[in-house]
């Protein structure tokens, strides 16, 4: 018997004073089977930390076609192709055929997925918008991680400061370059 999707609530209070974004977020998250605690969560952060009008989760895991989060124009386009983790070159020449930008998140080292993807054909390549987040603060909500959660997210200058119930924590979003 295949195993379901696990479904989490998030109720989120975003403070982004980077872009001016202050919103309410109810999130129902569905975790496949074969989807990380890590990579949920780093899913969740990304979502947040991109949310705007027309955004996203797609069935990601389950239909590579597409990409974990996207933002659509109100026509379906997509504007924005977001992805979570260490993607391939050919998923990222494609995504940046595919959307105007691309954005990953990656809750993994970069170190040895930036080698691998260097000389790589990537349509695009200097235009890719790379950023890990800090491994402590996804250990941290790993840590906390319950089918329903409630907390706050203030982001400056790609800090982020969470509160969930008496704890606090912290953690930054660095921007990599690109492989040439």
């Amino acid at each position: 018997m295949a195993l379901g999707a696990t479904v989490y609530n998030f109720d989120i209070e975003l403070a982004d004073s980077d872009r001016q974004v202050y919103e309410t977020l109810a999130l129902r998250v569905a975790q496949h089977p074969s989807e990380s605690a890590e990579y949920l969560v780093a899913r969740v952060l990304a979502y947040v930390l991109e949310y705007a009008e027309g955004i996203e989760f797609s069935r990601g895991v389950s239909d590579p076609d597409e990409p974990a989060i996207a933002i659509r124009d109100l026509t379906g386009a997509i504007t924005s192709w977001i992805d979570i983790g260490t993607p391939d070159a050919a998923r990222l020449h494609k995504a940046s055929k595919a959307a105007a930008r691309v954005v990953v998140y990656t809750h993994k080292d970069p170190a040895q997925w930036l080698k691998q993807l260097a000389g790589e054909k990537i349509h695009r390549a200097a235009a890719l918008e790379l950023y890990t987040i800090d491994r402590e603060l996804i250990d941290g909500l790993v840590e906390r991680l319950d089918r329903r959660m409630i907390f706050s997210i203030t982001i400056n200058e790609r800090d982020l400061y969470l509160s969930i119930g008496s704890d606090n924590l912290t953690g930054r979003i660095e921007r990599v370059s690109p492989p040439s």
